[in-house]
């Protein structure tokens, strides 16, 4: 194998999830983070949206899935997204809890044992597993596990 010295990544593109129930899920994502659909098709056996904000593509959408998302199964992991401080992620879990969804670990937790971040974990219609964090300020917050970074093992 050889390796891309040459590449040089600026940042991860959009993501693309499979769901179950395109219309539910992609209600979830524009309640939940504000996002604005880009273009769609529900025509068909290919059922599909784009999602984002602010003319960026963040999030594609693709109903071709049956079940719930799994973690005994190689895949995504969790999906991240950092805000600017604590303060935004207190908000954010105000917001999830007047739109019904109930965070993991009982809301705001930090990331490791003293660690400056953390966030709050939830999860999406199909069982995907989300997180928003902030880089500063749960230096006090209790951790979920303390064997573990609080992002790795749900």
């Amino acid at each position: 194998m050889t390796t891309a010295t040459n590449l040089k990544i600026k940042q991860t593109g959009h993501v693309g999830l499979n769901v179950t129930n395109l219309e539910r899920s992609s209600d979830f994502y524009q309640t939940i983070f504000g996002l604005e659909v880009f273009g769609e098709s529900t025509e068909g056996g290919k059922k599909f949206a784009f999602l984002g904000r602010d003319g960026q593509l963040l999030l594609t959408l693709w109903e071709q899935s049956e079940g719930e998302f799994t973690t005994n199964r190689p895949g995504l992991h969790h999906l991240s997204f950092e805000v600017a401080d604590i303060e935004q992620v207190k908000g954010f879990e105000q917001h999830l809890r007047d739109n019904g969804v109930e965070p993991l670990h009982d809301g705001l937790v930090s990331h490791g044992e003293g660690a400056p971040s953390g966030g709050i974990f939830f999860i999406d219609p199909d069982g995907i597993r989300l997180e928003i964090f902030s880089g500063s300020g749960f230096d006090q917050h209790n951790v979920a596990q303390s064997d573990a970074p609080t992002c790795g093992f749900f």
